[in-house]
């Protein structure tokens, strides 16, 4: 236990009194072992610690508030995911949280955020399991000893699992909770296991503080490197292959998930990366499998019968199977996580019904049209009930953690590419020669190769045809890639089905954009598709 600090005395100022013991800064190890002592997870053949987040397998977006006060109420742009809270219901809250921790072993893990110094912030994490302090330890910076010393706390996460809401007296919508105030400095989790919570919850206060405070724009996205210094950035929802298509075993990983664009370059929020491990493989995503070894921490996987092997095909628990490991474990990232302004931009979409060709080159205003509707497709069987895809539309592929209304991260963003001459792409790791059922999934070794063609500017010169209905600009060639996948409509048997199905999915995406409508200029809106 490190003695820099008085977790007690801090913890004490919090309003956490009389916890039996407080477990501070402790090490992967040390955390993976009381885990172990507690009954709370097992080791894989590989070393990692799997746990079983219990209830709740993924975010709960429904059951996150922000405090509607007089920072907020003007600022955040009040919705679905930005359920208003009141002062004094949080300020009660918050003392019975707080009070819960008495007479309870209390993990507490000092950390940053944001890789570039000029934005930093200390986060301070308390939690009551210790493997949610390794995931705290995995994801965010971690400080040396001297930095410890002088540090301040900007932020402090209190994660209590076990702590359940009485709806009909905090105001909450169930027994689970994630809520954030920002005049508070706080971000109070109850009643979920699931470490998302607290990761996303950094996220969503960053999304709010960089745009409307520092003129940076925060984005929901992957990002490396070249050997040139050359950054690419992904966006893209859960499932698109954002974690994947960045751990480049030829490029430096900058980041898989979280960054900010500032007038100099993009850096990372996290020291770490949680990556979705259904169907990982050694093949496929080398640099992933093998970060899965002492110190990882896997969430809700389960093992082939009578061994630690973790049968990474079942989805029995759920879908959602993670594993967040420091960025350290990938051997090509770059550290400290900060990159050049980005050359190229790819927007990442799983398009399970086939329509949307495989990499096509984006106008700016179709930049900024397809990142205002953040389109992904979820195949049948994710969802109870769901036997067709069922299509997603995320504004800036990460609509449930943006604070702030979408056209002020659209405005940034188009500003940035227009100053920085950034090259858009439009990239489907989704469906080919028909839907999700009828089709195939594109191959992951195709995919690269496209992104590989695009980052090294062997797409500048070749030929392009624009598709109907979306007007995507398409190469009639891309190097290590069999040129009659290219065009969507050619790999299907039916081209009418495929026209039916282009018109579906264009109405869908002219649908889902009317709530943008009115902020969007004439560029962005003339590049709607068209039926």
């Amino acid at each position: 236990m490190s003695s820099v600090r008085n977790p007690v005395a801090d913890l004490r100022e919090l309003g956490i009194e009389n916890a039996s013991n407080v477990y501070y800064q402790l090490e992967p190890a040390q955390l993976v072992k009381q885990s172990l002592e507690r009954n709370q997870g097992v080791l894989s053949d590989t070393g990692a610690l799997a746990v079983n987040t219990g209830e709740f397998t993924g975010r709960s977006p429904k059951d996150k508030f922000i405090v509607k006060d007089p920072i907020t109420a003007d600022t955040v742009n009040w919705n679905d995911f930005n359920i208003p809270f009141t002062t004094e219901n949080f300020d009660r809250l918050y003392d019975k949280v707080t009070a819960y921790f008495a007479g309870k072993d209390v993990w507490v893990r000092d950390c940053f955020a944001c890789a570039d110094t000029s934005y930093r912030i200390g986060v301070k994490v308390i939690t009551e399991l210790p493997w949610s302090s390794l995931f705290a330890y995995n994801m965010f910076l971690r400080p040396n000893e001297e930095e410890l010393e002088y540090m301040q706390t900007d932020w402090t996460v209190i994660q209590a699992p076990g702590f359940l809401a009485d709806p009909a007296v905090d105001a909450t919508r169930q027994h689970n909770f994630a809520v954030v105030s920002f005049t508070r400095k706080v971000i109070l989790i109850g009643g979920t296991a699931y470490t998302g919570e607290i990761k996303k919850g950094i996220f969503t206060i960053l999304n709010y503080i960089l745009p409307q405070d520092k003129q940076v724009l925060s984005m929901h996205c992957s990002a490396n490197q070249g050997a040139e210094g050359d950054t690419a950035i992904f966006f893209g929802l859960s499932g698109t292959g954002k974690t994947t298509l960045s751990a480049d075993p030829k490029r430096k990983l900058i980041g898989d998930d979280e960054h900010g664009w500032t007038n100099t370059g993009v850096f990372n929020f996290e020291g770490g990366c949680y990556a979705k491990c259904i169907d990982l493989s050694a093949e496929k995503e080398p640099e992933i499998f093998q970060a899965v070894r002492p110190g990882a921490l896997l969430e809700n996987i389960t093992f082939f019968p009578g061994t630690n092997q973790v049968n990474y095909a079942d989805k029995s628990i759920t879908e959602n199977t993670r594993v967040s490991y420091p960025l350290t474990f990938i051997p090509n990232a770059l550290e400290p996580s900060v990159g050049a302004v980005p050359k190229n931009i790819f927007f990442l979409t799983a398009d399970a019904y086939g329509v949307l060709p495989p990499i096509s080159r984006l106008t700016p205003g179709q930049a900024m049209y397809q990142f205002i509707s953040g389109y992904t497709a979820k195949v049948a069987g994710t969802e109870a009930g769901v036997t067709e895809p069922k299509s997603t539309f995320s504004a800036c592929f990460g609509a449930p953690f943006l604070p702030l209304h979408p056209a002020k991260y659209a405005q940034m963003l188009g500003e940035k590419m227009r100053k920085n001459d950034v090259n858009v792409w439009l990239i489907n790791t989704g469906w080919t020669g028909g839907p999700y059922g009828v089709g195939s999934r594109i191959k992951l070794a195709y995919t690269r190769s496209m992104i590989a063609a695009a980052i090294d500017g062997k797409l500048e010169h070749v030929r392009y045809r624009s598709t109907p209905v979306f007007g995507l600009a398409i190469p009639e060639t891309v190097p290590g890639v069999p040129a009659d996948i290219l065009d969507p409509r050619n790999t299907w048997t039916d081209k009418a089905a495929y026209d039916a199905k282009a018109a579906d999915l264009a109405g869908q995406f002219i649908r889902n954009f009317q709530k943008y409508a009115a902020a969007a200029d004439q560029e962005i809106l003339a590049s709607a598709p068209k039926i």
